[in-house]
C-alpha cells in the first residue's frame, strides 16, 4: 500500500505527542521490522520490553511496504528497530524520516564495515543477511543492547546479563553449525538456493553459494540464467537444491524440470528460512530455532550427519 506524503505527515504529527522513551516504571513499546530483531530484542529486553514484529512468517523484507497500520505502530512506539544495509528496501524512505521523531535505529548498521560482503549488482551497499552466522549476528545483538540500556538505564544491568546468555547460545550454534556442516562431503559443498541470501553462511561454513536471484528478491532470473544453472546442475551432478519460505519456488521447479530434460534429478533438499522465521509459536520463530533448521536441514540434505530433531532437539521431526 503506497501512501502519500500528506498522509505519512498527518499521521507521524497525529501521534508525535506520545514520549520518546517510556517511564521508568513502563516496559518500552518496540517495533521491530523483521522477526529476527524483534526476537533478539525480546532476549535482551526480557520483561522490560513489548515488541511487536511488522514482518511475520513468509513475508519478504525486499519488497515489503509499510502500511497506514504499521505507521501507527512505529510513531506511537519508543523504539523502532529496523535492519539498514538496504534490506527494507520500500520503507528506508519513511525509516529515515521517522528518525527525526523518534529513536529509529538500523541495527546492522552498526556492523563493522570489515565483516561485510559487498556486492557487485548494488554499489556502495553491502549484503544485508548478516542474520545468517550466529557470530555476526552477535554485533547487532549488542547494538539492540546499547540502545535499550540508553533508553532505560535503571534496566541496563539486566540487559547485559540477558545480553550473555543469549551470546552463549549464539556461539553454541556457530559451533553446532560448524560441526554439522563439515560433515557433508566437499564436493557435495554447494547450496543452491531461491535468492542469493547465504553469502555470509557459505562464507563461515566453507559453501558455495549459487542464488538464482540476487541479494533481492526484487532482481529478476532471466531465461538465460535459468538456463546456465540448469548446465552447471547437469555438469557437476549436484542433486538438491533448497527453497525458500519467504521466496516463491517457481524458478527452483523450472531448474528441476530443465534438468530433468536433461535426464538429471534434482531433489529439493528441504525449506530454509532466508528472510523470514518460521510459523508464530514454533521453535523456529525464534532466532536460535530458524538458524538450527537451516544448519541442520542443509547438513542432512547434502550427506552429512546433523540430529533430525537439531541442536537442541526442538526442531519437529522431518522438518
Amino acid at each position: 500500500m503506497r501512501l502519500n506524503r500528506r498522509h505519512f505527515m498527518s499521521t507521524v504529527a497525529a501521534a508525535s505527542i506520545a514520549p520518546r522513551f517510556a517511564l521508568a516504571a513502563d516496559t518500552l513499546k518496540i517495533v521491530a521490522t523483521t522477526g529476527m530483531i524483534a526476537d533478539t530484542a525480546r532476549r535482551i529486553g526480557g520483561a522490560h520490553v513489548e515488541v511487536q514484529a511488522l514482518m511475520g512468517p513468509g513475508v519478504d523484507p525486499h519488497a515489503y511496504r509499510q502500511t497506514r497500520t504499521d505507521i501507527t505502530a512505529m510513531t506511537r512506539a519508543d523504539l523502532v528497530f529496523w535492519h539498514g544495509l538496504y534490506l527494507e528496501a520500500q520503507m528506508e524512505e519513511f525509516l529515515i524520516k521517522l528518525e527525526r521523531r523518534r529513536t529509529s535505529v538500523p541495527v546492522a548498521a552498526a556492523m563493522p564495515s570489515d565483516v561485510l560482503i559487498s556486492h557487485a549488482d548494488y554499489e556502495g551497499r553491502f549484503d544485508p543477511h548478516v542474520w545468517m552466522v550466529p557470530n555476526l549476528w552477535t554485533h547487532v545483538a549488542r547494538e539492540i543492547t546499547r540502545v535499550l540500556s540508553a533508553a532505560k538505564t535503571e534496566a541496563a544491568n539486566a540487559f547485559a546479563q540477558n545480553l550473555a546468555s543469549f551470546e552463549e547460545e549464539l556461539n553454541a550454534l556457530q559451533t553446532y553449525g560448524e560441526t554439522a556442516l563439515s560433515t557433508v562431503p566437499k564436493q557435495a559443498r554447494v547450496l543452491l538456493t531461491a535468492h542469493d541470501a547465504f553469502g555470509y553462511f557459505g562464507r563461515a561454513f566453507g559453501y558455495e553459494v549459487i542464488g538464482i536471484q540476487g541479494i533481492s528478491t526484487e532482481s529478476e532470473a532471466g531465461l538465460n540464467r535459468i538456463s546456465t544453472l540448469v548446465d552447471m546442475l547437469v555438469k557437476r551432478k549436484i542433486g538438491a537444491a533448497f527453497v525458500e519460505s519467504s521466496v516463491s519456488d517457481r524458478n527452483i521447479r523450472a531448474l528441476i524440470e530443465g534438468a530433468a530434460a536433461q535426464d538429471h534429478t534434482v531433489t529439493i533438499g528441504g525449506e530454509l528460512f532466508s528472510d523470514a522465521m518460521g510459523a508464530d509459536g514454533t521453535y523456529a520463530a525464534t532466532y536460535i530455532g530458524m538458524i538450527d533448521h537451516n544448519i541442520t536441514t542443509i547438513a542432512r540434505a547434502l550427506g552429512g550427519t546433523a540430529p533430525e530433531r537439531g541442536m537442541n532437539g526442538k526442531l519437529a521431526a522431518g522438518s
